[in-house]
């Protein structure tokens, strides 16, 4: 495979799936939060991933991922388009999304509402 990408970092939302009518077809959702570091200084930048997983892998997803996890995803790159208005005019937009082929479940499981505790992502990360 020639467009593979890997993540290691925090899931940032629960997973959440999305059903497309009477195919059968689901694709669920969710963010992940990779830190970026650069030697020009010493603050570490955080990067956000939405990650898409389709079908059978989408449900395993659900039964595991949980909000404030820390995962290595690996899939595709691709890019997602959408149109948004601005001031009344629409626009064709374009975002990175990785196209979930595996995923690895890092480090302990958050004890239950210890993501909520926390706030914030950011600070999931500060470790």
């Amino acid at each position: 495979m020639n467009n593979q990408i890997t993540l290691v970092g925090y899931v940032g939302q629960a997973p959440k799936s999305v059903s497309f009518g009477d195919t059968g077809n689901k694709v669920v959702k969710f963010s992940v939060a990779v830190k970026e570091y650069s030697s020009n200084t010493e603050e570490a930048k955080t990067l956000w991933f939405d990650v898409d997983a389709w079908n059978g892998l989408g449900e395993r997803v659900l039964n595991t991922i949980t909000k404030g996890r820390e995962v290595v995803v690996i899939g595709r790159l691709g890019l997602s388009q959408y149109t948004k208005e601005i001031n009344g005019t629409a626009v064709q937009m374009t975002k990175p999304v990785i196209k979930l082929t595996s995923f690895h479940l890092c480090g302990k499981k958050p004890a239950e509402g210890e993501a909520r505790a926390k706030g914030k992502t950011k600070e999931l990360m500060a470790s």
